[in-house]
Parts: structure tokens; sequence; C-alpha cells
């Protein structure tokens, strides 16, 4: 029998903790969280900032976790950048703002494609997490950029015009009610790569707190992973 999806909802899933090496040799720790069956393809998780609490456990990908390999058979790769702490554990190194952290970056996407040999993979960014991601996320085996609450903190015009030169796609879901970039903002600001898909998500804020928020922005991930529109039921 079904049951409601509620935030402590964890799905089925295999769940296997690692650890790497980046090329500066800091060791990096995270998690897969695999589907029993086949994968249809796979997020990579880069975490709001570490110095505000962002890590590989913050709540969206936490959730996401727990819920995607079981309900759209989508594999989950999350890790701690360099300097942050988890309940999986410490990453080596310390926190540089977003420079030493595109050697975590670029190990996580060899360690996805080489080690784990993954298939349709999508960066997903969510605030810190997006400025990685438009700055060190150019691996050419990946599939395109999922970001979430955008701030373009660090990102500079000319980091982002390197997008006019890469096809593949960048979708930002940007809340309504955010603290730093708002709908709009984010459609001016955002202008420089007139390909990117900006989607408003109504009454939503930058850390998409409560169900409601969090059930729109896996649906979202779920619909540019799978190719389909797609919103995930309220039961499982």
């Amino acid at each position: 029998m079904a049951e409601p999806i509620r935030p402590s909802t964890v799905l089925p899933a295999n769940r296997s903790p690692f650890t790497l090496k980046t090329a500066d040799g800091q060791t990096l720790v995270g998690e897969i969280a695999s589907p029993i069956g086949n994968s249809n393809g796979a997020i990579l998780c880069l975490h709001p900032l570490p110095t505000a609490g962002g890590m590989m456990d913050s709540h969206l990908y936490k959730k996401a976790a727990n819920r995607l390999p079981a309900m759209s058979n989508i594999t989950v790769v999350r890790f701690n950048t360099r300097g942050t702490t988890s309940e999986a554990g410490s990453s080596t190194g310390s926190f540089d703002n977003g420079k030493s952290e595109r050697f975590d970056v670029e190990a996580m996407l060899r360690y996805c494609f080489d080690t784990l040999k993954l298939e349709n993979v999508w960066v997903t960014g969510w605030s810190f997490g997006t400025d990685l991601a438009l700055q060190h996320a150019k691996d050419s085996r990946h599939k395109g950029l999922i970001l979430l609450s955008p701030p373009l903190r660090t990102t500079t015009v000319e980091q982002l015009e390197y997008w006019n030169t890469d096809p593949r796609p960048i979708t930002a879901l940007v809340p309504e009610l955010d603290d730093y970039s708002q709908p709009e903002a984010a459609r001016k600001r955002f202008s420089i790569v007139p390909t990117m898909k900006i989607v408003a998500v109504d009454e939503a804020k930058h850390l998409w707190v409560g169900e409601p928020a969090v059930h729109r922005v896996l649906s979202e991930i779920v619909s540019i992973v799978s190719g389909v529109p797609t919103t995930l039921p309220l039961e499982f």
C-alpha cells in the first residue's frame, strides 16, 4: 500500500559511501545512492556554501538521495567539497571560495564517468554549488547543468560567456522570494547566455524549505534528466 511522502521518507536504494583523491591531493568523502535496478540517469550534486552550513546532506540533496533512485531510477551522487563536514565525514583541505574547489568538481566528474561508468549525468548545483557548476563543470561527458537558487556570487561575465561556446542545456530554478536573485533579476543577469532556461518558482525561497518546494524541485530534476515532463507522486 502506498504511503505519503514525508520529509523523513527513505525509499529503497543501493547506498555506498566513497572516498577519492583530487589532483591536488585532497580526499573527498561522499555517497552514491543508486536504483535497485537499472539507472536511467544521474545527478552530481554540488552543495550550498559550507561557511553557511552547506554540505552533502543539505536537505534537498538528502531528500533526492532518499527518493529519486526508487521513484525515478536516477542515481544521486553527493559529496563534501574540501573542508566540509557532514554525517558521512569530512573532506580534507580548506574552503577556498570556489577557486581550489575546481579540483573537487573535476575529480568528481572523472569518478562518475571513469569509475562509476554512469551515463546521462547532469551536474546539479544549489546556491554556492551553482557557481561551482558554471565555473568548473566543463567535462565534455556530462549532459548539462541544473542550477537551484543561483546567486551568481562569484561567477564573472567572462565565465558565463563560456556557456555561449558550449551547446549543452542549462536550466535555472529561481525562487520567487529568493534572498539573493529573484526571477526578474536572474533573467537580466543570465541574459548573457540567451539559451539558458529560467524557471520561476512561485512562493519558493532560496533554501526551498517545505515539501511543496521540495516536490517541485525534484519533479523538475526528474523532468530534465528523463527528458519527459514529470510530476512526482505524493505517495509511493
